[in-house]
């Protein structure tokens, strides 16, 4: 004979049940939560070598300029997979923030490995990696970068390789020898906020100055002319001469999107083309295989409380995950507006804007194992600018802020360092994949021996 317990105590019974109501209730609601599942910091100050950085710019956060004999590793602005599992290729912007202070900052990718603290434990570190390999390396150094370079003279204006002195200024400190002698790039030929890899293996990388889009090896090698968005100047664009700009400063492709068969870039615009409507953002087809603008073109509407967006990603040939924000942060006052929306180009409202959908909200984060150390179960990140995002599967985006160096008051009011983030999302997106871009990878990594072997 069975004996029934539960039958002679009806009151267990309601206990158990509702034990496991609640118990299913919290499993419901971590799941219906973005999650952090890994975190890692890069401290503001790491450096590479180079030559002297910071002679026109301002130090802050106690860290003082000029940087002698060093590049800022900092200012990551885009990201790509690296060439080997939990490796990373980031893209730091311009340098200084602008094209005044930034002549003697040269323009880089560099390969990095975080080793993201998680629940089963991890350092929080970034270690500089292989740019071959992805190995890790003791040092940011010359096998852990490329640098952007235009040695066949490709590019329509003069760059500061061409100067005897910075900005052709005879009261300037004299150009650095290997910026001449390489003709490499610098933040004040070009501000570059975006990167995309084609299905030849060659780089687009997304400028603010022209706006342009340009065109290198996987080496860095400029391969052509600048490409510039017809009907769109900024005031920083060479080929201005004296007409008037219709973007504001640093309002170019702060974000560019590339589709799954890598044959077609995505532009998007961080600040409004005069005429259009306020907060209203371009967005712009471009054809790798024909070099030029297909013509097709979208709307993007910022939230009432955004200012600017960060990045863009795509999912597939028609969605993607674009980064929104404002400017404020944890220390200088105001509400820190910071989220991803998934943004499908087939699908349009009435007033002609692609339709959106919140993904992630960054100030909300939850947090359950305090894996940043920081005493709470919510996690915020509360930078300036957050500008690098990267699908990793189909449940985790790969997270990164640009911190803007030397620049302070993100969390606190020293010099902000780069937090990585691996968030679990709770409404998983479409994993993009393309055996175009896979070969185009391999044939980029022997195009970076070959030329490994002739410097």
């Amino acid at each position: 004979m069975i004996t029934n317990t539960f039958a002679r105590a009806p009151g267990a019974l309601n206990t158990l049940v509702l034990a496991l109501t609640l118990a299913a209730a919290a499993t419901s609601a971590q799941a219906q939560s973005n999650t952090l599942i890994g975190w890692a910091k890069m401290p503001a100050n790491t450096f590479s070598d180079g030559p002297t950085s910071g002679q026109f710019a301002s130090g802050a956060g106690g860290n003082p300029l000029p940087l002698l004999n060093k590049q800022p590793v900092q200012g990551f602005s885009a990201v790509l997979n690296g060439p080997s599992a939990g490796s990373y290729l980031f893209m730091p912007d311009n340098g200084f923030g602008t094209q005044g202070n930034s002549a003697d900052t040269l323009l880089r990718m560099y390969a990095v490995t975080p080793d993201f603290k998680t629940i089963s434990g991890g350092s929080g570190t970034i270690s500089a990696a292989s740019y071959q390999t992805g190995a890790s390396l003791p040092a940011f150094n010359a096998d852990s970068r490329i640098t952007l370079a235009d040695p066949d003279r490709k590019l329509g204006f003069k760059i500061q390789a061409d100067y005897t002195n910075y900005y052709n200024n005879a009261a300037n400190p004299l150009v650095d020898a290997s910026i001449r002698s390489g003709r490499l790039l610098t933040g004040a030929d070009f501000d570059i906020e975006s990167v995309r890899k084609d299905k030849n293996g060659n780089l687009w990388f997304g400028d603010e100055f022209g706006p342009f889009l340009v065109k290198a090896d996987a080496t860095g090698k400029v391969l052509r002319t600048e490409v510039g968005l017809p009907g769109v100047m900024a005031p920083q664009n060479p080929h201005l001469n004296g007409g008037v700009a219709n973007l504001p400063g640093s309002g170019g492709f702060e974000g560019m999107a590339i589709n799954p068969a890598g044959d077609k870039l995505y532009t998007l615009m961080e600040k409004s083309v005069a005429g259009d409507a306020a907060g209203t953002l371009r967005i712009n087809e471009f054809s790798i295989d024909s070099e030029s603008y297909t013509g097709a073109s979208f709307r993007y509407k910022l939230d009432a409380a955004g200012v600017a967006i960060g990045d863009m990603t795509a999912l597939n040939d028609h969605e993607f995950i674009v980064i929104e924000r404002n400017n404020a942060t944890a220390t200088a006052g105001g509400t820190p507006f910071k989220k991803l929306f998934r943004i499908d180009i087939n699908r349009v409202d009435a007033q002609g804007y692609v339709s959106k959908t919140e993904l992630v909200d960054l100030m909300n984060i939850a947090d359950p194992n305090d894996l940043n150390g920081d005493g709470k179960t919510t996690f915020t990140f509360p930078f300036v600018t957050i500008e690098s995002v990267l699908v990793l599967d189909q449940n985790t985006l790969l997270i990164a802020n640009d911190n803007n160096y030397p620049g302070t008051g993100g969390r606190d009011l020293g010099s902000d360092p780069t937090e990585f983030l691996k968030i679990q999302l709770a409404n998983p997106v479409p994993e993009p994949s393309s055996y175009a871009m896979l070969l185009g990878g391999l044939g980029l990594m022997g195009a970076w021996l070959r030329r490994r072997k002739l410097a």
